[in-house]
């Protein structure tokens, strides 16, 4: 059953839970279920119980200290730390590998004050699900695609700059003379250029 939970919430993705490495939540799944049973039935003796808990937290104890001897063992059972977006521009890959859509991306990047793609320079989803940001300094933020779902309803057409709807790319082209060449999309939106709020 650890095995079955570990490899059910493996696979269910980063986001799911939030704040808890995945071999963190078999832990405690495992124990809960350990603890439950013999306050549920009366056939399910203490010594059951107790030796389940002891299983566990030697498997615990004796996977944590291999999965810092072995990097590849660590990486096979929590993951590893994926790139989301990069000098202003989504990684769509790393969005058809993971669980988590684009709106509840953006939505994670407004409750950390950011307006636009241009002011970040690098997000990272970590293993714990958590985002990992890098801001542009004031200087060095440019013009990027909004994550405000509103704006995002303002295409052009005749404008100098522009930003790829699906993945920010920045354009001096007029748009609807191409696509995007990242991701092939035909949709472009006003890029947003204001400083970020602190």
């Amino acid at each position: 059953m650890f095995i079955i939970i570990l490899i059910t919430l493996r696979a269910s993705g980063k986001r799911g839970i939030k704040q808890l490495s995945i071999f963190e939540l078999v832990l405690i799944i495992g124990l809960g279920s350990a603890a439950g049973d013999p306050m549920f039935y009366e056939d399910v003796g203490l010594l059951s119980a107790i030796t389940v808990f002891l299983v566990i937290i030697l498997l615990y104890i004796g996977i944590t200290k291999l999965t810092d001897k072995f990097t590849w063992l660590e990486r096979l059972l929590e993951g590893k730390a994926t790139y989301l977006l990069r000098d202003g521009e989504i990684i769509l890959d790393a969005f058809k590998n993971s669980s988590l859509s684009r709106d509840d991306f953006f939505a994670e990047l407004r409750l950390l004050n950011v307006e636009h793609l241009g002011q970040v320079q690098t997000v990272l989803i970590e293993t714990s699900g958590e985002f990992s940001v890098l801001y542009f300094s004031e200087e060095k933020v440019r013009p990027g695609l909004t994550i405000f779902p509103h704006m995002l309803e303002s295409q052009l057409t005749d404008n100098s700059t522009v930003a790829c709807y699906n993945c920010g790319r920045l354009c001096s082209v007029p748009a609807g003379e191409q696509s995007c060449v990242i991701c092939e999309c035909d949709t472009w939106v006003i890029p947003m250029e204001t400083k970020r709020q602190s």
